[in-house]
């Protein structure tokens, strides 16, 4: 246990965890210079476009250092983006150490402080890295001196590199090795403990769990327990992980590895459970497990109702890989049969939105995304409401409540009018700010989430020409004075269009949804009236003018009654055509009133 070193790398996003995870491989030869790629360790197409890693990935890296031992480092690579970020706990619960990984030009960002304190209340040892050094426009110089008075680190550990040429790599290791303690003495005779941290699906073998084993030992033909559910299943085959997966006869205490026990599905296991063994098992589980919590909720549908029960395949396909991932059947009138979801974030619904369009091949409609709302009814019931289609009847809510986020912005000092007046269009307050060092600004404010999954983050990257760094944390639900805005088109509701909306911004989202819908609906030959209705007052309205043909064209002078009995006539027509008619609502509109407002 003295030659292994568990640690994960912790960053903002695009910062170069991923870049600095495939130096540390090469430079262990784990991998040859033919098989060699970027982003080695992310599996999915969408994790290469975008440069993020979404799926936590772990290797173990055989190393001899220069005191001629020979080290096993286990590296847990996690994702940077705040949807994830109880996934990120997990994995640095099962590390002893972190590499704290700082962008020689940017500095420190909302997303380092946030992995930070994570870090510090699992108690991990941290080595700051500051990367990008060849960098025209790196200031390590200024980092090593934000690292020291902004996060009270030790500037003596600081290891500099540049993680695209692999300057620096060969330090890094040796610091993991050197300043990093190996694992807590845990007992291999004691019952075993171990922490899932991880869990991927692998259609031959079942889910391959990923593990940290805290006491005791595990090997094939064990029977294991699950302790958050009591389930029990025989282990097959337990090993490493190398760029493949490296069988072993044992996995003993202090070791990360994975276990293949013949587990159906990804949701049936939970990151942050304790697996023990079912005939001895330990005394209690290990601490920090707690159930994922969706809070983004939106309703997808398939373009062409002809591919309702492929997406139904899709949908059972994703949620075997993606255990946060949450579904049930809905229906709207107007888009016809589907699913209403629950995601981590907006980021977690674009990618199963790609994964949906690019694996699967079927274009879907997303709704308006909206959050859970706590309605207090006059009965003395609650209700938790994330569609607007179970709004219940106005009359019989006492009051309701919206859930609430702490913002962590950090920005340049001259961007601080701009960013104030965002979070105060947003229904922000509560605002503190402290200047970490001159010329730039940490600025913290409660908004509530409704509001910021919209376009926040988009806006905030305009209003500070991309140099604003944004982070959250749920905080709590409080009293807020909630609507349902309907969509009418032509007099009817259409369901998909309705959003739960704060009463203050009713009239706008609503002005806007019309016009947006007048730039997508084609043009009739009566006119239609488009509105935004909460209840029974309109609050917003624009009218799609009426193809018409000029009737009066053929009089040449005479009588103005002659003219007047045509338009009347005409008139009459379009009156009794605009009863009968009925207007198609092109898949467009739909996509048009919730990019948006997505931004």
């Amino acid at each position: 246990m003295k030659n292994i070193r568990n640690f994960s790398i912790i960053a903002h996003i695009d910062h170069g965890k991923s870049t600095l995870a495939d130096r540390l491989i090469q430079q262990c030869n784990m991998v040859t210079a033919r098989e060699f790629k970027n982003q080695i360790l992310d599996s999915m197409d969408i994790e290469r476009e975008r440069g993020i890693t979404i799926k936590s990935q772990t290797i173990c890296l055989p190393y001899k250092a220069k005191d001629g031992k020979n080290y096993v480092l286990n590296l847990v690579d996690t994702p940077g983006h705040v949807d994830f970020s109880y996934e990120v706990s997990r994995a640095l619960s099962s590390c002893e150490g972190a590499l704290l990984l700082i962008d020689a030009a940017q500095g420190v960002q909302a997303q380092t402080l946030a992995n930070l304190y994570l870090a510090m209340e699992n108690d991990l040892e941290i080595i700051p890295v500051i990367n990008k050094i060849d960098l025209p426009s790196a200031d390590p110089e200024m980092v090593a001196i934000q690292i020291e008075e902004d996060l009270g680190l030790d500037l003596n550990r600081v290891q500099m590199c540049s993680a695209k040429t692999g300057k620096g790599v060969d330090a890094i290791l040796e610091a993991i090795v050197n300043l990093l303690p190996p694992p807590k003495e845990g007992d291999p005779q004691a019952p075993l403990q171990a922490l899932i941290f991880d869990a991927s699906y692998d259609p031959f073998r079942g889910t391959i769990i990923s593990v940290r084993i805290i006491n005791g030992t595990v090997k094939a033909g064990d029977t294991i327990l699950f302790m958050s559910n009591n389930t029990s299943y025989r282990v097959e085959e337990v090993g490493l992980f190398h760029l493949k997966k490296h069988p072993k006869k044992t996995l003993e205490a202090g070791e990360i590895g994975y276990i293949l026990a013949g587990v159906k599905t990804v949701s049936d296991t939970r990151p942050g459970d304790t697996i023990t063994l079912k005939d001895r098992p330990c005394a209690a589980p290990l601490p920090g497990f707690k159930e994922i919590q969706q809070v983004v909720f939106s309703s997808v549908y398939p373009i062409s109702t002809d591919d309702y029960e492929n997406l139904a395949t899709a949908m059972e396909k994703l949620k075997l890989n993606d255990a946060a991932l949450t579904f049930q059947k809905d229906a709207s009138t107007a888009l016809g049969f589907g699913f209403r979801c629950g995601f981590l974030g907006l980021l977690h619904l674009e990618v199963i939105q790609e994964r949906l369009e690019r694996e699967f091949d079927i274009p879907i409609i997303l709704t308006v995304p909206s959050v859970c709302y706590y309605f207090y009814l006059t009965n003395n019931t609650k209700l938790e409401v994330d569609n607007p289609a179970h709004f219940p009847d106005p009359a019989s809510i006492a009051y309701t409540e919206e859930p609430y986020i702490k913002a962590t912005i950090h920005i340049p000092e001259r961007y601080m009018g701009v960013v104030m007046t965002l979070c105060m269009e947003r229904r922000g307050g509560n605002t503190h700010y402290y200047y970490p060092t001159p010329g730039r600004i940490e600025f913290t404010c409660e908004l509530p989430l409704a509001e910021v999954i919209y376009d926040f983050y988009d806006r905030l990257k305009s209003v500070t020409q991309g140099y604003g760094s944004f982070a959250y944390d749920l905080i709590d639900y409080r009293k807020s004075d909630l609507v349902k805005l309907d969509i009418l088109v032509n007099g009817e509701k259409v369901d998909a269009l309705s959003q739960l909306v704060h009463r203050d911004n009713s009239r706008a989202r609503g002005l806007h949804a019309c016009e947006k819908l007048k730039e997508e609906i084609p043009r009739q030959m009566f006119k239609i009236a488009i509105q935004g209705a909460i209840g029974g007052n309109i609050v917003s309205r624009t009218t799609i003018a009426a193809l018409r043909k000029d009737v009066t064209a053929k009089c040449y002078g005479g009588d103005i009654s002659r003219k007047r009995k045509l338009l009347e006539k005409q008139k009459a027509g379009k009156k009794r055509m605009k009863m009968v008619g009925n207007v198609e609502i092109p898949q467009s509109a739909f996509l048009a009133v919730l990019k948006s407002d997505q931004g």
